[in-house]
């Protein structure tokens, strides 16, 4: 029976190449190719999951066309040389394995390569450092190190270099390439009036800041020939003040089209500047609609009159949205990288009409913190993807020997777990001891925000029903699971999966009056006794969504507090959020008693102060309940039993509970 997604499995040629769908592999760094830049059998095994799954293209981010020269990640791809070619091969041809087109995002970042990375100061269009780079400066009480305003020679050097990486991918068998040219990288450090100050023929009009850009496909064409496709990713609109706007860019993309662009991947904002400032316009967190970007190719594609291939990309969560926005011919392909992480079988599942089976991403960027670490990219939310060269198939192996084992717990972990045991074939029974399962996601997609946690909810409950219906496993709700009963029912192996539990610091006068409670609580289960006044103890993410969800529904947030100093934000949309709300978090701030008014509380000077409120919102963090913890993990032989999630490791996340959980069981 063919696929209820008609556009998403159309097929569609570009000079003379044939692409069997319209899903796009957008470009993740994976952190796995060798220190010197070349693609190992890892890189290729980690890639292989998404060729497998189904998608048309896979690119691969941020490959340097000279790592001696630009280089801001441990382990990224150079193509600086023709020692790359072979090692390249491998990855084209596992990808020719599955009707799958292997490709690369193409780059230099110029002025945002540091000095330390290739022991010289970078290269640009013009001598200006980036905000990165004076706040290195800043930290280290240097100067900040100033960029090489590139001559004709460099020019003319890096131009060709951007032709031979290509060349070489093509040598490779890779018929397609995206050449970078947004987000703030050496070619937009060229086109953006932010940037280019320029006064020769590289700067001041549009046609002069276009000349890099030009001269780069040009080149590109000429050595890779008629039948080789040139992609070229572009911000949209780079969102600073002085940047490159939406108007400017329909102008570039009518110049580059004219000059041999077949496609344009279409993002938007910046890397760096600003602080991370314009980050959230290519890398929407949770707080953020879907199909972010998607406006910007609907009114591209009026410009041109449709006569423009374009990719569209940013939070696109979702075959149903893609299947959307390309029936409505606001673009011509799709590109994901997120959600083909959460679940790389996407494509296949939709082919299937399966789109319920489908593990949706919840855009918690997990995997883009683990790049900064560095550590080898993976998901929150599918354990196989840091597993890809032990489980290369994709596929959890067949346990030895079957055993009865017991799941303690039906949060996320529980569930991993659970299903993990299933894939194995082991007879596996969950207790849990409330009415529902899922744990604390269910309080985490309470929120009227966490639009995408809730799909993952939604997604843990119809998996567990499938396997409950189809008796591969047994769910006891209401059932608190005890030493003694384990142990009546003599279970080879035990996973304790029980969670972590509010901390509520009894010593603090006031914490047991009536209008204290759990923040999660308050959301889910007591919301209409929350009062008009709220005040928030802990402003950790329980806290802030706490905050923010209460202040949506009308209520006063008369105070958020934390006793910790403020963190880095990298990554997270909720402190702009609450400052949309005029929500301001006091730090250095701790709880010391709670009264009938309110709060009283010590701030970082050391003076105490009142704070007013009905209602008391608690999300101080969690706490192990080792007492149970010892006492469950002897209920089988020791060897077997699994401590897994927030009941072995209070500072874990989502993320550290379900890989954890899965290699749990998957050495059972």
């Amino acid at each position: 029976m063919a696929s209820d997604y008609r556009h998403i499995f159309d097929p569609i040629r570009i000079r003379g190449v044939d692409f069997k769908n319209r899903i796009i592999l957008a470009p993740p760094s994976p952190n796995l190719a060798s220190p010197d830049g070349l693609v190992t059998h890892q890189f290729v095994d980690w890639f292989r999951m998404f060729a497998r799954g189904g998608a048309a293209i896979l690119y691969v981010g941020n490959s340097s066309i000279d790592i001696k020269e630009c280089k801001d990640e441990e382990c990224q791809l150079d193509l600086s040389n023709e020692h790359s070619v072979l090692p390249l091969s491998w990855y084209t041809e596992m990808a020719l394995e599955y009707d799958c087109h292997a490709s690369l995002e193409v780059n230099h970042n110029g002025k945002d390569t540091t000095f330390e990375m290739v022991g010289h100061v970078p290269f640009s269009s013009s001598p200006i450092p980036g905000d990165s780079e004076k706040m290195r400066a800043a930290r280290e009480g240097r100067a900040p190190y100033i960029p090489i305003e590139m001559d004709q020679n460099k020019i003319d050097e890096t131009v060709m270099k951007y032709a031979m990486a290509c060349k070489r991918m093509q040598k490779a068998g890779m018929d397609i390439a995206l050449l970078h040219g947004g987000h703030g990288n050496l070619i937009s450090q060229f086109t953006s009036p932010h940037y280019n100050k320029r006064t020769d023929k590289y700067g001041g009009s549009l046609e002069n800041r276009a000349r890099f850009a030009i001269e780069v496909v040009e080149k590109t064409r000429e050595l890779c020939g008629e039948n080789f496709v040139i992609d070229y990713r572009i911000s949209a609109d780079e969102i600073i003040e002085d940047g490159m706007h939406f108007d400017e860019t329909l102008k570039l993309m009518e110049i580059l089209k004219n000059h041999g662009v077949d496609m344009f991947n279409v993002s938007a904002g910046l890397h760096s500047e600003g602080l991370m400032k314009y980050m959230r316009y290519w890398l929407q967190g949770y707080t953020m609609k879907r199909g972010y970007n998607v406006h910007w190719t609907e009114k591209i594609k009026d410009y041109f009159q449709g006569d423009i291939l374009l990719t569209a990309v940013g939070s696109i969560t979702s075959v149903d949205l893609a299947e959307e926005y390309l029936s409505k011919g606001w673009c011509d392909f799709v590109a994901m990288c997120r959600p083909l992480m959460a679940d790389p079988d996407m494509p296949k599942k939709a082919a299937a009409n399966r789109s319920e089976d489908i593990r949706p991403c919840i855009r918690c960027n997990a995997c883009a913190k683990r790049l900064g670490g560095p550590k080898v990219i993976n998901c929150a939310i599918n354990p196989i993807s840091g597993m890809t060269t032990y489980l290369r198939d994709g596929r959890v192996p067949a346990a030895a020997e079957k055993k009865k084992v017991a799941v303690i717990g039906a949060g996320p972990a529980g569930l991993t777990a659970m299903h993990t045991l299933i894939e194995r074939g082991h007879d596996v029974t969950v207790y849990e001891k409330t009415d529902r399962i899922a744990g604390c996601v269910n309080s985490a997609a309470a929120p009227p925000v966490k639009i995408d946690m809730r799909d993952y909810l939604k997604w843990l409950n119809v998996q567990a029903q499938k396997a409950v219906r189809a008796g591969k496993a047994k769910i006891l709700l209401n059932t608190e699971a005890t030493a003694k009963m384990l142990e009546l029912e003599g279970y080879d192996a035990v996973i304790i999966a029980i969670g972590a539990e509010p901390l509520i610091p009894m010593s603090i006068p006031g914490i047991t009056k009536p209008n204290v409670m759990w923040a999660p609580d308050a959301e889910t289960m007591f919301r209409d006794k929350v009062g008009k006044k709220v005040v928030v103890v802990g402003a950790g993410d329980v806290g802030m969504e706490a905050a923010y969800d209460f202040a949506e529904d009308g209520r006063e947030i008369t105070g958020l507090i934390d006793m910790m100093p403020k963190p880095p934000f990298l990554f997270s949309e909720m402190p702009a959020l609450l400052d949309q709300k005029g929500i301001k978090v006091q730090y250095g701030t701790s709880l010391c008693e709670v009264t009938d008014n309110g709060i009283v509380v010590k701030g970082p000077d050391g003076n105490t102060f009142e704070i007013e409120a009905d209602t008391v919102l608690l999300a101080m963090g969690m706490c192990i309940n080792h007492d149970l913890v010892g006492e469950l993990r002897h209920c089988a032989p020791e060897t077997e039993c699994r401590i897994v999630g927030d009941a072995k490791n209070i500072g874990g996340n989502l993320s550290a509970a379900v890989n954890g959980a899965f290699q749990a069981a998957l050495h059972i």
